[in-house]
C-alpha cells in the first residue's frame, strides 16, 4: 500500500502564507514525480507545481513568482510554499506522486485525499 498525507491547509486572508506538506509512505521503491494540483467548486482539476527526483520545479503560470515548491526525498515529502495568497488561490490541494512500488517495474500515479485552501477576507 502506498498513501500520500497532505496537511497544512486553512483559512487565509488575502495577502497571507500557506506552507502545504504531503508525505509519501508505504511499499516505495522510488518516486519520479511529486507535486500539487487544485480544484475550486465548479472548475477542473489543474496543475500547480510539481518537481522531479532532482528538484527540476515546474509552475502554472498563475502561481509563478508566488508560490514555491520543494521536496525533501529523504522523507518523502513534497512541500509547497504559497505567499501573496489570493482569493482565486481557494481551491481543494492534491498531493501527486508518480510511485514505483517495492518488487515492481512500472510507475503508478497516486493522489492524496486533498486540504481545503481557502483565501477570504
Amino acid at each position: 500500500q502506498v498513501q500520500l498525507v497532505e496537511s497544512g491547509g486553512g483559512l487565509v486572508q488575502p495577502g497571507g502564507s500557506l506552507r502545504l506538506s504531503c508525505a509519501a509512505s508505504g511499499s516505495i521503491s522510488s518516486i519520479n514525480t511529486m507535486g500539487w494540483y487544485r480544484q475550486a467548486p465548479g472548475k477542473e482539476r489543474e496543475m500547480v507545481a510539481l518537481t522531479t527526483n532532482s528538484g527540476l520545479p515546474n509552475y502554472a503560470d498563475s502561481v509563478k513568482g508566488r508560490f514555491t515548491i520543494s521536496r525533501d526525498n529523504a522523507k518523502n515529502t513534497v512541500y509547497l510554499q504559497m505567499d501573496t495568497l489570493k482569493p482565486e488561490d481557494t481551491a481543494l490541494y492534491y498531493c501527486h506522486a508518480r510511485i514505483r512500488k517495492i518488487s515492481q517495474v512500472v510507475y503508478g500515479y497516486y493522489w492524496g485525499q486533498g486540504t481545503q485552501v481557502t483565501v477570504s477576507s
